[in-house]
């Protein structure tokens, strides 16, 4: 069974690879997209396998909310002066700011939508052609439609229907002026592939992930970290629980689950038992049925 769990993310991670210097071969401009959570890092880290010794041909790109928590931002810049790689980072409080989009207001306000037009922005800024993210076909089903070159038309909107075919891995970067492409190198990883290849990988990361205690708020059985941008609303109370993150992302939405998962083999046997998705305790993905094709067509990652 180990020899063969070996194989199967050595698979995972020769196509992944590949695909990273496809992009690099096919386009002038690309970037890496960084949030300095889990699948991030494993793309950052498979980034610098397909080029070693070599650093990374491409930045890095952040979006930040400015609602991160202190413990991501952290590590994303310890992380990234360790790798020697080049960081940009734009902010949705400059967007908010140039009256580029308007910031929701009350107790369930999120800026994690507004991230869109910052995202947008920014990939116009620098002229990058292609943007590469983390996302797995596993997490939602709007993103199981993904191709691994994903078509963007000149406003950086998804069309699942206009999505080009990739029989035997042959990928078609050829576009029009302004239009664009986001690649997911890490599509046919699995939650569990993740973890376990970082077990495997010895990859260190965010301390948010593990087993550790937090002030909550149980906001409709989303557990939120309280904060001064989370606080309890109505009858909410705040509560000390022994809890971890499956997902990092804007505290206004991004929720905790209780766990005593405390090391890298804990956390591999919990997911590998788990009955609800990463993304089960995002509040963002529960506003709508179809909260992350909406995002999708509108440029979300």
């Amino acid at each position: 069974m180990k020899s063969f769990l070996q194989s199967h993310l050595k698979q995972l991670e020769s196509e992944a690879i590949y695909i990273i210097r496809e992009v690099a071969a096919q386009f002038e401009r690309p970037v890496l997209l960084f949030s300095g959570g889990k699948d991030s890092i494993l793309m950052a880290h498979l980034a610098r396998k397909a080029f070693f010794p070599a650093t990374i041909p491409f930045p890095l790109l952040h979006v930040d909310t400015g609602h991160n928590f202190d413990e991501t931002i952290e590590y994303r810049d310890r992380f990234v002066e360790e790798i020697g790689a080049r960081l940009i980072v734009r902010y949705v409080q400059d967007s908010i700011d140039q009256g580029r989009v308007v910031e929701e207001t009350g107790p369930y306000a999120s800026r994690n939508g507004l991230q869109t037009v910052t995202l947008l922005d920014a990939l116009k800024e620098f002229k990058f052609e292609a943007a590469m993210g983390g996302a797995r076909r596993d997490e939602e089903k709007a993103r199981a439609k993904e191709r691994f070159f994903s078509h963007r038309d000149a406003f950086g909107q998804w069309d699942p229907k206009n999505q080009r075919p990739e029989l035997w891995n042959i990928f078609n970067g050829q576009k029009k002026h302004n239009e664009s492409f986001r690649v997911f190198p890490i599509s046919n990883w699995t939650e569990l592939d993740v973890w376990m290849y970082a077990e495997q990988e010895n990859i260190g990361l965010p301390n948010l992930y593990f087993s550790h205690q937090r002030e909550i708020i149980n906001r409709d059985g989303v557990l939120l970290a309280a904060s001064d941008i989370v606080y309890p609303v109505g009858d909410e109370q705040i509560e000390t629980r022994t809890v971890r993150f499956r997902t990092i992302g804007d505290m206004t939405c991004t929720g905790a689950v209780e766990s005593p998962a405390a090391t890298l083999a804990d956390i591999i046997e919990e997911v590998a038992s788990a009955r609800v998705t990463e993304r089960g305790a995002r509040a963002d993905d529960k506003r709508s049925e179809a909260a992350m094709e909406d995002r999708k067509k509108e440029g979300y990652f």
